[in-house]
């Protein structure tokens, strides 16, 4: 081996070890898993829970999940027991298969369905419908809504993001687990290839669209940002929500084989930005802000009015911004034999009336020809738990 080609190995090996190790905190003033820098890979699930469960049951599951949560970020088993400590006549408290893979990055983030309220037959089973926050409500229909009931809402939802695929998968399988008798999983979303990012040291990924994503995206040092468009306040309605926030899930199957045959240029003017270097149609480098003033050599607008980075721009909304987290999934082929793929979209908002306001001013967006929502979601994410606490626990005071 050259010495080049060496040297390239023990910086990747290097590079690799250091990522293994990195641990978030699970305690803190905000869930980990919304600002913390996007890692490589996503398990995503939806949770239902039981029949005849009561309010202690959730209580419990909450505190048993946030205890188990708050051990695997750092790199440890669910219990201190794990997979092989236990009695060999009893089924281990962990799984075992994210042995020796250490923490990578692991974050897991917790949230509260509408129906965790009040279901979808107008009962309160819990006694909880005087602390919903009054934004969360079922999201509207949208135009070119096509979702599927089995990929869309859900009273729990739990976020694990990770930089090994197995850790992310450990996480959601251990959980699942944990929740036997009290929840059941309604649906689960692989992810992997972040296509956004919320740190400026991060590059900004592509979309299985080849374009770069979320180059305006909220970034983690922007605290300003952050209290504006994100976090909830304890004045904005209930006050246990004041440091979480609102998530909205989205499926988006993307149809690859149709965009692969539109010409470049016109993959460009529906975006609104060049394909190499992500800058915008008007000009610059990929951080350069878009001049929707600017023509080209025609005369016309260097920026379609119906692109999408026109249509999703601050200046066209009233200055509302998102926090976006989306993933690439790809999950096998169609009955088609096309691939069964897309962009598993992650929004992070004070209120959800950004989002909602944002997708309706995508109803003339020139790519919703090429996209299909599929499944869909929105949950309150509380603030992060204390020490010796659990997530949700100011819901239940």
């Amino acid at each position: 081996m050259g010495a080049g080609a060496g040297a390239a190995v023990a910086t990747a090996t290097a590079q690799s070890a250091q990522g293994a190790a990195s641990a978030y905190p699970f305690f803190g003033a905000h869930q980990a898993g919304i600002t913390t820098p996007v890692q490589d890979h996503l398990h995503f699930a939806s949770f239902d829970m039981m029949a005849r469960t009561t309010l202690d049951d959730l209580v419990e599951l909450l505190q048993d999940w946030s205890y188990a949560a708050s051990r695997m970020t750092q790199g440890l088993e669910v219990s201190a027991t794990g997979a092989v400590g236990g009695s060999p006549e009893a089924p281990p408290d962990d799984t075992g298969e994210a042995q020796g893979l250490a923490a990578n990055g692991l974050t897991i983030t917790f949230g509260f369905g509408p129906t965790l309220f009040e279901d979808a037959d107008g009962t309160d089973r819990y006694g909880l419908a005087a602390r919903r926050p009054t934004a969360l409500q079922p999201l509207p229909a949208f135009l070119g809504d096509d979702l599927d009931p089995n990929t869309t809402g859900g009273d729990l939802c739990i976020q694990a993001c990770a930089d090994d695929p197995q850790v992310a998968v450990h996480a959601i399988r251990n959980l699942s687990r944990i929740a036997f008798g009290r929840a059941r999983l309604r649906w689960s979303q692989l992810g992997y290839g972040k296509t956004s990012r919320t740190s400026a040291d991060q590059q900004t990924p592509r979309n299985l669209f080849g374009f770069k994503d979320g180059t305006a995206n909220i970034l983690a040092d922007d605290a300003a940002a952050l209290d504006e468009h994100v976090w909830a306040a304890a004045s904005d309605d209930q006050a246990w929500m004041a440091g979480g926030s609102f998530l909205v899930a989205r499926k988006i199957a993307m149809l690859i084989e149709t965009w692969d045959r539109v010409r470049l240029a016109e993959q460009e003017r529906i975006t609104g930005r060049d394909k190499g270097e992500g800058a915008p149609l008007s000009g610059g480098v990929e951080a350069t802000d878009p001049d929707f003033a600017a023509t080209d050599a025609a005369g016309a607008a260097a920026i379609d009015a119906h692109s999408h980075v026109r249509l999703v721009h601050p200046d066209f909304n009233g200055g509302v911004r998102i926090l976006r987290r989306g993933y690439n999934y790809v999950d096998g082929n169609n009955a088609l034999g096309r691939l069964d793929a897309g962009l598993f979209f992650l929004a992070y908002q004070r209120s959800p009336e950004q989002f909602i306001g944002l997708q309706r001013a995508l109803s003339t967006d020139l790519m919703a020809e090429y996209v299909r929502h599929v499944g869909s979601g929105i949950w309150a994410i509380p603030p992060g738990a204390s020490t010796g606490s659990y997530v949700g626990a100011g819901l239940f005071t």
